[in-house]
């Protein structure tokens, strides 16, 4: 076991599974010689040479239809995007290129794009977006969110092994916000199972991502008035872990899902569907949402604030459905 950040276990997966598997090699925007935007693949040229950790033009879609064209032929390429904002420039060949190539074929397509995401960075409209609604909505995409580091690093080497394309985003405001126990050498965390982090009785707490963790220093605010929220990590939006959802929802008998995305046509109205479908009976209050402002992500950090749920907003959402 290792002390890591969300950035160093993301490192850690990478350059393990590369070590592991010749097949495995990474290509993007400065990720060779500069060692990525964000300095995951730093050092990476020296130890896996440019035939590995490829230097691609600022061209999203050649760079993914690269990534594409290798997995046909066998290899297992990580694309790294420098912001997720940008996968809209290859929406092409991500949604009717990649998603699709398995059910036209009946071939396997291993592809993983990793796309840095999110927001409280200052990043403004264009370099903060939250687009995972987009792929969710896409079959033949697999779509996964660690909040931690050890399913940074989990989920990263699930995603390379796996046989069909997953997006793979990790939030930019995670990278250096804490330290976890990593487990060294090999495991995965497997895709489509979400992870109870806080267990309780009043209510349900549903997110993902970077919200995860507002919503878990909400339920410890909210403990202070009595209230025993249970927090659920989704880590995976396709497909989603039903039958975790389902399972907290019918003990608790109330949930409030939080999401950083904007809120309409977001994930959680897909999990607010799924629990009125399934769980309604186990109901005892309304399904209740909490998400970002529906407008571009402000640059300026005041606005940047008030766009997107805060802690205080979760606490007292949770405080008024425990009451309801």
């Amino acid at each position: 076991m290792a002390q890591l950040t969300y950035l160093e276990a993301i490192r850690d997966g990478l350059q393990s599974e590369m070590r592991r598997d010749p097949r495995v090699f990474v290509i993007g925007e400065d990720v060779a010689v500069y060692g990525g935007a964000f300095g995951i693949t730093k050092g990476f040229l020296d130890e896996f040479g440019p035939w590995r950790v490829i230097d691609a033009p600022l061209a999203e879609a050649a760079n993914v239809g690269a990534g594409i064209g290798a997995a046909v032929m066998g290899m297992r390429p990580v694309v790294e995007l420098q912001f997720a904002d940008f996968i809209s420039d290859a929406f092409t060949q991500v949604v009717n290129m990649a998603a699709k190539f398995h059910w036209r074929t009946g071939h396997p397509l291993p592809l993983v794009l990793r796309m840095p995401y999110g927001g409280d960075v200052k990043g403004g409209p264009f370099h903060s977006q939250c687009m995972e609604a987009w792929f969710v909505h896409t079959p033949g995409l697999k779509v996964v969110v660690p909040a931690f580091p050890e399913d940074a690093k989990g989920l990263l080497l699930a995603a390379i092994r796996d046989p069909n394309p997953v997006m793979y985003f990790e939030h930019k405001h995670l990278y250096r916000y804490q330290r976890e126990q990593v487990p060294d050498g090999d495991y995965t965390t497997p895709i489509g199972r979400a992870r109870l982090v806080r267990e309780g009785n009043a209510l349900t707490v549903i997110s993902y991502g970077w919200m995860l963790h507002k919503c878990l220093a909400a339920a410890d605010a909210a403990a202070g008035s009595g209230i025993t929220a249970e927090v659920l990590d989704l880590r995976s939006l396709a497909p989603l872990d039903r039958d975790a959802i389902l399972a907290s929802v019918r003990k608790t008998g109330k949930v409030l899902i939080v999401h950083e995305a904007t809120r309409t046509g977001g994930v959680g109205g897909e999990v607010a569907a799924l629990i009125a479908e399934e769980a309604f009976e186990s109901l005892d209050g309304p399904v209740m949402r909490l998400a970002s402002e529906d407008t571009p992500v402000p640059h300026n950090p005041i606005l940047e604030a008030a766009f997107q749920p805060s802690t205080d907003e979760i606490a007292d959402a949770i405080r008024r459905l425990a009451a309801y």
